[in-house]
Order: C-alpha cells, then sequence, then structure tokens
C-alpha cells in the first residue's frame, strides 16, 4: 500500500514540474553502451568488467563516464507492477552493480522503451513510467536511454512527456535519451529530453545503402547524409544523436578514424559500443584522441556543417570558443583525393550563428589533429593527399 501511495504522490507532483532536468548535458554525454558489440548477451559480469576497463584503458580519463546497459537485462514486473532485473544474469541485483560503477568514478546508465516491449521483447515501460522512474532512481541511475519500439498508436510527445515528467517527480537528475529513431522529434524533442535519435540503427559498415526501408541498419554514410537540416535544432542540454559509435567493431582504422572526426563534428554524443576488454591499439588511439574530443565537447555547442563539396571530398567546419575553428577534410570516395585549399580564398560563414572564419583577413595557426602537431598557419594553401574513407582534421587558431 505504500508504494501505491507513493506513485500517487508522483503523479500529483509531476503535473506541478513538467519539466526536464536542466544542464545535465551542457556538451555532449560521452560513454559506453552495452549494445553494438554484445546485443542481448548482457550479464553482471560483463558490465562490472566493462566498468573496470573504462577505467584501466584511459576511457575515463579521456572523458567517457556513463557505463549504460541497453537492452535484455529485465526480468519480470511483480504483483505491484514494479520491474525487477533478471536475476539469473544480475545476481546481485541493479542497486549493488551501480553502487560499484560509482564506486569507480563512473556513472550507471540503462534502458527502456516506451512501448509494451522492449525491442528486444523485455517488459517496457508503457503505463508504468512513474514505477520505473522510481525504480531507477532506487538504483541510482544517471542515463535513461527509451527506445520507442511496440507502441502502436502511442503519441510519440505525450509518451515521452511522461517519462520525463515521472523522472522529474523523483527528484533525481537523469539524462534523458530519446530513442524513436528521428522520424521528426527534433521539432519538440528539446524541452523532453538531453539527446534524441536522428536516424534509424547504425551497423558496423562505412557505407551500406538501405535496402529494406526505415528498418534497415545503417552506414556511417548514409547516417551522415540523413543530418542535413537538423543542426538548428542542437546546442548544450539538447543533442541530435546520430546514435552510438561502432568503433573498434570491424571497420578498418581509416574508416574509424573518419566515423569518430565526423560524429565529434557533428557534437554527437560519444557512446562507444565496442569490447573495452579488448581494444586495440588503434581503437584506442581513436577513441581517446583528446584533441579531437574537445571538438566535440566544444562549449559553444555549436554543431559543424557541409562548406563544401566537390565530388568526393567533403570539407567540414565547426565554431568552436575563442574564435578557433574545426575543419575536417573528408573523403567520401573509394579513391584517394588531392587536396589544394587556398585558405585565403576561402571565407566560411556559419549562417546559423553568424559566426566567420576568414583567412583573407586574419591569420589563423593550424595544429593536425590525428598528427598531433602544429602545421603552419593559413599563410600558405593546405595541401594534401586523403586516402578513401579518411580524414584531416585541423584545428585553426586566431593570431593576435
Amino acid at each position: 500500500m505504500r508504494k501505491i501511495i507513493l506513485i500517487a504522490l508522483l503523479f500529483a507532483s509531476a503535473a506541478v514540474y513538467a519539466q526536464k532536468f536542466e544542464g545535465l548535458a551542457k556538451t555532449p554525454p560521452m560513454g559506453w553502451n552495452s549494445w553494438n558489440r554484445f546485443t542481448c548477451n548482457v550479464n553482471e559480469k560483463l558490465i562490472r568488467e566493462a566498468a573496470e576497463a573504462m577505467v584501466s584503458s584511459g576511457m575515463k580519463d579521456a572523458g567517457y563516464i556513463y557505463i549504460n546497459i541497453d537492452d535484455c537485462w529485465h526480468g519480470t514486473r511483480d504483483s505491484l507492477g514494479f520491474i525487477h532485473p533478471d536475476s539469473s544474469r544480475f545476481p546481485s541485483g541493479m542497486k549493488a552493480l551501480g553502487d560499484y560503477i560509482h564506486s569507480l568514478g563512473l556513472k550507471f546508465g540503462i534502458y527502456t522503451d516506451e512501448g509494451w516491449m522492449t525491442c528486444g521483447g523485455k517488459p517496457g515501460s508503457r503505463g508504468h513510467e512513474y514505477q520505473d522512474a522510481l525504480t531507477y532512481a532506487k538504483w541510482g541511475v544517471y542515463y535513461l536511454k527509451d527506445d520507442y519500439c511496440y507502441t502502436e498508436n502511442l503519441n510519440p510527445q505525450g509518451a515521452y512527456m511522461t517519462m520525463r515528467d515521472a523522472i522529474y517527480a523523483t527528484k533525481r537528475p537523469i539524462v534523458l535519451s530519446i530513442c524513436m529513431w528521428g522520424n521528426g522529434c527534433e521539432t519538440w524533442a528539446k524541452d523532453v529530453g538531453h539527446l534524441w535519435r536522428t536516424t534509424g540503427d547504425i551497423h558496423p559498415a562505412f557505407d551500406l545503402p538501405r535496402t529494406k526501408g526505415d528498418e534497415s541498419p545503417l552506414g556511417v554514410l548514409q547516417i551522415l547524409d540523413y543530418q542535413k537540416g537538423l543542426r538548428k535544432y542542437a546546442g548544450p542540454d539538447h543533442w541530435n544523436d546520430p546514435d552510438m559509435l561502432e568503433v573498434g567493431n570491424g571497420m578498418p582504422v581509416n574508416e574509424d578514424r573518419a566515423h569518430f572526426s565526423l560524429w565529434c563534428m557533428l557534437a554527437a554524443p560519444l557512446i562507444a559500443g565496442n569490447d573495452l576488454f579488448n581494444m586495440s591499439k588503434e581503437t584506442g588511439e581513436i577513441l581517446k584522441n583528446t584533441e579531437v574530443i574537445a571538438v566535440d565537447q566544444d562549449t559553444l555547442g555549436i554543431q559543424g556543417f557541409i562548406y563544401s563539396s566537390n565530388g568526393s571530398l567533403e570539407v567540414w567546419a565547426k565554431p568552436l570558443v575563442d574564435g578557433d575553428w574545426a575543419v575536417c577534410f573528408f573523403n567520401r570516395g573509394l579513391k584517394e583525393e588531392n587536396v589544394n585549399f587556398s585558405w585565403k580564398q576561402n571565407t566560411v560563414l556559419d549562417s546559423l550563428t553568424n559566426k566567420v572564419l576568414n583567412p583573407g583577413k586574419d591569420k589563423y595557426s593550424i595544429r593536425d589533429l590525428w598528427l598531433h602537431k602544429n602545421t603552419g598557419t593559413t599563410e600558405k594553401d593546405f595541401n594534401a593527399v586523403i586516402p578513401s574513407h579518411d580524414v584531416v582534421m585541423l584545428r585553426l587558431k586566431a593570431q593576435n
């Protein structure tokens, strides 16, 4: 009876609050999620070891803080409707697991679904939002990924607002990650969640044209193309989410590097999805490149954009703090590209923010973020040969 009364009080208080917690994601969230590599094969041992590896590998020091369990952790609901974890997979319970993750200086995240069932066929949160939010708060959850399978004719905005209000009613600040695969949610999601998916599911492939409509997994190139027109919706505490990272999950190093660079140019959440315990040196060097991460985590919170496109060569630009700019030369084609770019003849205007990169007027020093070295100034043209599916990523700093 006490639990039922508490739920009723939560409903009443939600009508007063009716908002999301502000300030939880001033820069794009960084962490790790179990799905891309382990799908439904999750258990307590795996998550503990992932948290330990996050620390020992140096990922935590690079800025990754969330350890998120995705689908299939669920057991059943009790007679009052409260969800419990699968006791055979999580024998110590989620509170103990969360406490262990927190003892390592990390933050515990979990997964649910707005429908009757999760995408993996486990109990969803529909009709149980306030109970589930209360349960997650008791477990010490900091991050909630909220999927959208088995929702029938449910109104998505209303559904996610209900979960938002349920979280707020617990008085525990929890990042809400909306996962309804785009479908126009960016037009209303800013006041509901802290990040929202802009596409269908990513796949560990660079170029994977759709063959089955929206249900097909998408490659890096396809997801990139879906980001056009969305940057106006992104900013501190409200981010476009082009899905989790596939770095380290089977693509060549050059494609992993390009994938990571472009997600950083997009100011995307950086949620790794690789095997943290068996991470190669090359994967670690990509995921832990703090100079590239700094572009993603820039406090201006401006999403990058394509400045120019010529055949297979795209030039991306992103305004940064203190008048700096990130510029990424991206070869999306199958052959290497010779680049000759005159800084002085290219003035980059961001029409969304009115930020201007004008090397014809101002002199900028250049830092190569993958080579980790200074490479001169914008007084000279930029020349490079960029292999297929690779990038050169630069940071420009105005000289006084």
